[in-house]
This record gives structure tokens, C-alpha cells and sequence, in this order.
């Protein structure tokens, strides 16, 4: 019961979470809205960690833990960040969906979790040539957009590769201290961005900026972090991953109703294709034994 509660809230939180950072950089910029968003999630994760562990594990093994999951947060969410400045929401989060493919991958040459059979290279590169095709429609809007995608399919490498990192260490630890090391190890890197970059702060945020920015600390990066650490620590990463094949599609209608973005026949077209190929990565063999 509580794999299932932690998956249902991964899956939730992620397909609000790219839209919530539209929102969140609205007025202050993008640099501001993630460090109050890493902020706000250490302060709280720390505080829950004191509350139930009194300490944080200091180790060797579980500092190269903390290392693995600073890689995802730092590592992983600058680049979404900017590159929500000049994509849709519902596009950020179908570029995600290629997270099982790329994790299967280095979880089956570094873990040897699954094998790569015809089916699954055939779902790769599906899923690839899904991806292709929004990124030629977006050529028409400008470089920045190319830009855009090229910055969050970055962070989808680093994402998977800190999962596989992490299920490596093996740790032992539990998700509430594996999240809170990452993030304190995480904040002091985006603080700096801050300094050194951050445009000065407007008078006034508006509303819809500041509660996604809350919504992001507390359930982005506090909640929605320890499931997944949860999850990945009891689950196979790439069973973990399969969690970006529900999202787009919720990601996409979100982004549509809230946020007036545009559905085009290239992105549907294209979000067919992810997904289809992701259907056919996971569970190809299995299909092609039923009907043959």
C-alpha cells in the first residue's frame, strides 16, 4: 500500500509539477523561483529529518548517496528551469517521457536489470523519432525553443543517470535522509547561481507565482522527492521510470486548460509516438508472445 501511495503521488506531482514551473518564474525570473523552490524544501526536509532520525549519516557511502541525488536536483532542474522559459509545459513533460528508455538503457548495461531485445531498441528509437518531430516543429518558433528542448532533454540524461548512480550506492538510507543530504548538498550550488546571476527582484510577485513556488518546495521537492526515493529504493529504477508514460498526456491537458497552450498535430503526432514507443520498450516481448 505504500508503493502504491507513493506511486500515485509521484505521478500526480509530476504532471502538475512543469506547469507549476511556468508559474513559479513568472515576475522574478527562473533563478529566484527555483533556489526559494530548493530552499523551502531543504528548510522542511531537514526539519523532518531532525524530528524522526535526530542526525544526518555522514559516511562515506552516505555522502556519495547525497552526491547522486544533488547531481538530479541541481544538475537536472537548472537546465528545466530555462528551458521553461521557451517551451510549453505539456512539451517539457513529453520530453520526460523518455526517461524509462534512457534509464532501461544504463540500468541494463550497469545493473543488469533487463536485457535489450529487438523490441526494445525498436521502442527507443520510436520514441526518439517522436521526440524528432517536435523538435522540427519547433525550429519554426525560434532557436530559443530548440534551445529549450536540447536544455530538458539534458536534465533527462542527468535524472537517469543519478537514479541508476544512486541504486548502485545502495545505501541502505532511508528516502527522507537520502532526499534531505541531496538537497543541503544541492542549495549551496543554486545559491551561488543566485548570486552571480539572478535578475533584482520585482516589488511585487504575483500570487500564482508565489504558491507554485510554495506548491514546488513542499510537494516538488520535498514529497514528490522521497516517494521517488521510496520507490526506486523498493522498485526496479526502469519500473520507477514508467511513471513519465502517464504524465505527458495529463501534462499536456493541464498545460491546455490552465495555461493556453498550444496543441498542435506535430505535438500529438509526436506524443503518440513517445508514448507508443515506450509501450513497445516495456512491454513489446511481451505483446508479440501473446499474439504470435
Amino acid at each position: 500500500m505504500r508503493i502504491l501511495l507513493a506511486y500515485i503521488a509521484v505521478v500526480l506531482i509530476w504532471s502538475t509539477t512543469p506547469l507549476a514551473i511556468k508559474w513559479s518564474t513568472e515576475g522574478a525570473g527562473f533563478i529566484f523561483a527555483i533556489f526559494a523552490r530548493m530552499f523551502i524544501g531543504a528548510m522542511l526536509a531537514l526539519l523532518l529529518l531532525l524530528l524522526n532520525y535526530k542526525r544526518l549519516p555522514l559516511t562515506g557511502q552516505a555522502c556519495h548517496a547525497y552526491f547522486a541525488s544533488g547531481l538530479a536536483i541541481f544538475g537536472a532542474m537548472m537546465p528545466v528551469y530555462w528551458g521553461a522559459q521557451y517551451i510549453s509545459s505539456g512539451l517539457i513533460s513529453v520530453i520526460f517521457g523518455l526517461t524509462p528508455i534512457i534509464t532501461a538503457l544504463l540500468a541494463a548495461y550497469f545493473l543488469g536489470e533487463q536485457s535489450l531485445g529487438l523490441m526494445k531498441i525498436s521502442g527507443a528509437l520510436l520514441g526518439l523519432s517522436g521526440l524528432s518531430i517536435i523538435f522540427f516543429e519547433q525550429i519554426s518558433f525560434g532557436d530559443y525553443a530548440v534551445w529549450g528542448i536540447l536544455a530538458v532533454l539534458l536534465s533527462v540524461v542527468l535524472h537517469s543517470v543519478s537514479a541508476i548512480w544512486i541504486k548502485r550506492i545502495d545505501s541502505g538510507l532511508p528516502a527522507l535522509v537520502v532526499t534531505t543530504g541531496g538537497l543541503l548538498f544541492a542549495l549551496p550550488l543554486f545559491f551561488l547561481v543566485y548570486v552571480l546571476y539572478a535578475d533584482p527582484l520585482p516589488g511585487v510577485l504575483s500570487l500564482r507565482a508565489i504558491w507554485s513556488i510554495v506548491y514546488l518546495g513542499v510537494m516538488g521537492s520535498l514529497v514528490g522527492f522521497v516517494s521517488y526515493y521510496y520507490l526506486l529504493a523498493n522498485l526496479q529504477a526502469s519500473t520507477v521510470a514508467l511513471i513519465t508514460l502517464l504524465t505527458p498526456v495529463t501534462a499536456l491537458f493541464l498545460g491546455f486548460w490552465f495555461n493556453h497552450e498550444l496543441l498542435s498535430a506535430y505535438i500529438f503526432s509526436g506524443t503518440a509516438c513517445v508514448l507508443f514507443g515506450l509501450v513497445l520498450h516495456q512491454w513489446g516481448a511481451r505483446i508479440k508472445r501473446v499474439i504470435c
